[in-house]
């Protein structure tokens, strides 16, 4: 049985209890993080405890603890749990006033804090990283301030089930006839030397794991466009991938049944990869 951290506490998970009046539960009203741990290590820690804030400013919420507190949650889920390889999920949500309102609880409302861990063994080695995903197209029907890492995951997860249902493994979102992001992932292109990813804004959550593959990207003197992309031009590129905090740089080889390139894994996500993870292995805290 897992070992959770609930305000403060360390708890076997079930022992851990939420009121029925929190506000993540009736409003969706908080946000959420999710660090990736690999070889008992924490993977971009800083870029998520910073985005995490920017999320909570753009909702009027504090941050509960600094993040060295923050860390040493995180460490101590890992050593409690013995987490090689996974992901710790971190929800902050604004609490509960004792009872519903659309209004917000007075500030001194003390927050809900969620973390617990997930174990992914091997999850660097991933079978689907040698075959690549296959991806469909769905209108983008989500709220208008996607850039917030919101608890608001209805959608995405309708997305995640009509790929299921489309024999695929994912959704890329459309709007405006461009692709906005994959359900829970960014999403890029190849054409030449060129990766093209949509540019950062309110339309699309802006990626720990984007940053630093753009980074590197970079560095590697690849030439990097950030800019909207079609379906249209998704199909007619020599490469297609994704980057998440779980699944770090993944190959896309097929878009509503058209192959993307030879419809295999391409040389510039594999070498992404190669490079993201480790460059990340060498940083983890």
């Amino acid at each position: 049985m897992r070992t959770v951290y609930l305000n403060g506490d360390y708890l076997p998970e079930d022992a851990a209890k939420v009121s029925i009046f929190d506000r993540g539960f009736l409003m969706a009203d908080g946000v959420y993080e999710v660090t990736s741990v690999l070889d008992g290590k924490l993977i971009d820690f800083d870029g998520h405890a910073v985005r995490l804030q920017r999320s909570l400013t753009e909702l009027e919420m504090a941050l509960p603890m600094g993040r060295d507190a923050l860390l040493e949650v995180h460490r101590e889920l890992v050593r409690l749990n013995e987490i090689t390889d996974g992901m710790i999920y971190l929800q902050i949500t604004r609490g509960s006033p004792g009872d519903r309102d659309f209004a917000f609880p007075p500030k001194d409302t003390p927050p809900t804090v969620v973390l617990f861990t997930q174990a992914k063994p091997g999850m660097a080695d991933s079978p689907m990283a040698l075959k690549g995903m296959k991806v469909i197209s769905i209108p983008d029907q989500r709220w208008g301030r996607r850039d917030i890492k919101t608890v608001q995951l209805l959608y995405p997860s309708m997305g995640k089930m009509m790929a299921k249902a489309a024999g695929a493994d994912d959704a890329w979102m459309v709007e405006d006839d461009h692709v906005t992001e994959g359900t829970s992932n960014n999403a890029y292109i190849v054409k030449g030397n060129t990766i093209v990813t949509r540019q950062l804004g309110h339309d699309i959550l802006h990626g720990i794991t984007r940053a630093a593959v753009l980074r590197f990207a970079r560095e590697a003197q690849m030439t990097v466009e950030e800019r909207p992309f079609t379906v249209a031009e998704a199909q007619a590129a020599d490469e297609a991938f994704i980057t998440s905090a779980s699944m770090f740089v993944m190959p896309v080889v097929e878009m509503d049944g058209a192959a993307i390139g030879t419809g295999a894994p391409g040389p510039v996500a594999a070498r992404l990869r190669e490079i993201y993870l480790d460059e990340s292995r060498k940083a983890a805290i």
